[in-house]
């Protein structure tokens, strides 16, 4: 069943006010889209190949922040993705879709709620779904970097411990006061989403499935942290994307998340001090190789960025083929 419309009168002003100023610059009919697609670091290219596309910078729409990360715009993308019909090749399939080029995250400085308000005004829009997507590291022995991976769940030790962006006077006209996670990501768009990989050729092993860990951020895990997020159940880990996926499910929208594994996170020992000292005279630059090795194994954002444009196309070519071929 569709989703009933949003009633912005019951909701704080500035959600009338962004949906408004959207609607005064954007065709009627691109104001109504069905999906929302969030797109994480270095993925903006999402929205390249959008039809009839009309961008809306968030300066332009009440309650939008500002993204500071490289890699991220700042700017809502309309337009239309288009497919030939998988029973009819002669027919052309044309979804109405909203993109964020840039979303936000804590770390910025931002609220938790105002990470989600794209979310939001997305289902106020009219979306009834959403993609997320985020670039992560790989703590599963399997995720080589390129490896791309559909959440089947998500362990958030913000959100279990101090920060959830449903804290506060509840939203009753997007959602309930207590939203189950437990069925946060749709099963049928998982599904969806490994038969589109089928469907463009990808090699099985380019596509997991996993639990993707959310933390706070901006550094990257230590090792002693890694460990424990492996050995709690978690595949990868990122900065992102749950804030989204808990604003969607509370109000409602079907959700798809896909991690694009860009960098392998450090799980080797620690330098042995001990041996080093009982074997000092032996090897002497064991130190200095050690440190060459550990700062080699570092993670950075550049690395995050290269590996999101050597996939781009692959994961452009998913959301297509999923938004298109999905009847909602």
């Amino acid at each position: 069943m569709p989703l009933p419309p949003v009633n912005l009168d019951e909701l704080p002003a500035e959600f009338k006010q962004a949906v408004e100023a959207i609607r005064k610059v954007v065709p009627e009919r691109l104001s109504k889209p069905t999906w929302g697609i969030i797109c994480g670091s270095g993925l903006s290219g999402l929205a390249s190949t959008l039809e009839d596309k009309v961008e809306v910078p968030y300066t332009e729409i009440p309650g939008f922040s500002q993204s500071t990360v490289q890699g991220h715009q700042s700017s809502l993308a309309f337009g239309f993705l288009s497919q030939p019909s998988e029973s009819d090749p002669n027919e052309i399939i044309k979804v109405a879709v909203v993109a964020c080029l840039g979303r936000f995250h804590t770390y910025e400085g931002h609220s938790a709620q105002s990470c989600v308000f794209p979310t939001r005004v997305m289902r106020c829009l009219g979306a009834e779904a959403v993609i997320v997507t985020n670039a992560a590291g790989g703590l599963n022995d399997n995720f080589e970097v390129g490896t791309i991976v559909a959440l089947h769940d998500h362990l958030s030790l913000p959100s279990l411990t101090s920060m959830n962006p449903l804290i506060g006077h509840n939203l009753s006209a997007l959602g309930p006061r207590f939203p189950p996670l437990s069925n946060a990501y749709d099963v049928d768009l998982r599904i969806r989403l490994f038969k589109a990989a089928q469907k463009i050729g990808l090699p099985s092993s380019a596509m997991q499935q996993g639990t993707y860990a959310y933390v706070l951020g901006p550094t990257y895990e230590s090792r002693a942290e890694a460990r424990f997020l492996k050995n709690v159940g978690a595949d990868c880990v990122g900065m992102s994307t749950v804030p989204e996926v808990i604003a969607a499910t509370h109000s409602g929208m079907k959700v798809l998340a896909i991690s694009l594994i860009t960098n392998k996170v450090v799980l080797s020992p620690y330098f042995d001090t001990r041996a080093f000292l009982e074997k000092e005279g032996e090897h002497t630059s064991s130190s200095n190789q050690a440190q060459k090795k550990d700062d080699k194994e570092a993670a950075n954002h550049e690395e995050v960025l290269e590996v999101g444009r050597m996939r781009a196309e692959d994961m452009r070519k998913l959301v297509q083929t999923v938004v298109c071929q999905t009847r909602l």
